[in-house]
């Protein structure tokens, strides 16, 4: 892990190094878009071929119904059912909070507009299952799309050696009230959502995380289709602002958590003295070694870096600059900080909020911007599956008083019909 001081950097530099590692996003992009364009044209046919190509899989139904999900989910052993129990309760309390109705404004004297929100009626919830399957993700999306009110949930996920699901995906589903769990997985998953094949149904907007190849696809359908997407979320990251009060076991155990999610997840230290990065450096090392996806995360660990701050608002320039998914404040002081925090997914506070805790079951949603995009998107919230819809309504006095305005900006406009369809009104 290299490390940088923050003060001996100029500021192209800091953007150089905030840069995350898209070098090969090219090179995947026409295989991505092949992918597509043949889910697009052959349907079950394409997904049935990559189900044995990529998940070395022979499948004849590409779906698990009620009564196979069911049988499935009754093997989960005790202390997993008891835990996904407690964490779907703290992520549907959290999320079920978010949930709000708005007031009619009066903004002038018989001119009334408000807003109310409706459900997206069919969305797509992709998760993940190549070097790790999520169910923690399934909660993630499967409770806000629920507790919104989709009519349509679609569920895919890439079928395990067995072709089927595993026992935690299976528990969700029935816990969330999903009867169908779609056995396609990767970039054509993306693809059956976005276009619709003979068996899997299409969305208005698909959510979940994936690899680079899941995240080329959903920019690509968004671009091609009619589907909308949550963001364009890649590769896992997190950022680690420390000070003296920290710990460097934490730190470690902290960019460890992110690191063994893949190769091309990123991990950034900064902290306020060189001590902290050596200690932090050694932990890395010693907890590596049991770790089962050690040699993933040592990979990841090779590509990320440390960063020397002067202090901790210093840290928060980076912080920003770099814009993580993940952000913890590993310091006994991080109160005067918040305020400081423009850009970042979702930021844990203090030595004893680990980020693993939020990705499983503190209850705030793990499914964030990553790459820089939190400096403009937000992570899946209730909002994420609901539209927002204005209303208005004039009586005979709003008209009257809001006719005359709306003529005049219609005519400088050079609109006359608009300016008409007033004018009509009044005169009657």
């Amino acid at each position: 892990m290299k490390t940088y001081s923050y003060k001996d950097l100029s500021k192209q530099q800091i953007e150089e190094i905030c840069l995350r590692q898209l070098e090969d996003d090219s090179s995947i992009q026409d295989r991505v878009k092949h992918i597509v364009e043949r889910v697009k044209t052959e349907g079950d046919i394409a997904l049935r071929d990559y189900a044995q190509q990529f998940d070395q899989v022979s499948l004849t139904q590409l779906y698990l119904d009620a009564a196979e999900i069911e049988i499935i989910a009754a093997g989960i052993p005790s202390a997993e059912k008891e835990a996904i129990d407690i964490a779907y309760a703290n992520i549907k309390t959290f999320h079920a909070a978010q949930s709000s109705s708005e007031s009619k404004i009066e903004t002038m004297p018989g001119v009334t507009c408000w807003r109310e929100s409706r459900a997206i009626e069919r969305v797509g919830l992709y998760i993940p299952g190549g070097t790790a399957v999520l169910p923690s993700t399934f909660l993630m999306l499967g409770i806000p799309a629920v507790l919104a009110g989709c009519k349509e949930i679609v569920v895919c996920s890439p079928p395990q050696k067995d072709g089927k699901t595993n026992c935690y995906l299976a528990y969700c589903a029935l816990k969330l009230g999903i009867d169908r769990i779609y056995l396609v997985g990767g970039a054509q998953a993306v693809a059956a959502m976005a276009y619709g094949t003979e068996s899997v149904p299409k969305v208005y907007k698909i959510f979940g995380p994936g690899n680079r190849y899941v995240t080329q696809a959903k920019q690509l359908i968004q671009s091609a289709t009619m589907t909308a997407i949550d963001m364009p979320a890649g590769p896992s990251e997190v950022l680690v602002l420390a000070d003296e009060t920290a710990n460097p076991a934490y730190i470690a155990s902290d960019l460890l958590a992110q690191a063994e999610h893949g190769t091309d997840s990123q991990t950034i230290l900064v902290a306020t003295s060189k001590e902290i990065i050596e200690n932090t450096l050694k932990q890395i090392e010693l907890q590596i070694q049991d770790l089962p996806r050690k040699d993933i995360a040592a990979k990841a660990i090779e590509n990320s870096y440390a960063v020397l701050v002067d202090n901790l608002e210093q840290g928060m320039e980076f912080s920003n600059a770099y814009a993580p998914e993940h952000l913890i404040l590993s310091t006994t002081g991080f109160e005067p900080l918040i305020p400081l925090i423009y850009n970042a997914g979702s930021v844990f506070l203090g030595n004893l909020t680990p980020e693993s805790a939020g990705d499983y079951a503190s209850g705030t949603n793990h499914t964030l911007p990553t790459s820089g995009f939190a400096k403009a998107y937000s992570g899946v919230s209730l909002d994420s599956f609901l539209k927002k819809i204005t209303f208005q309504h004039i009586t005979e006095q709003g008209l009257t008083n809001i006719g005359r305005t709306v003529e005049v900006l219609a005519q400088a406009e050079g609109l006359q019909a608009h300016k008409n369809a007033i004018t009509i009104r009044l005169k009657s």
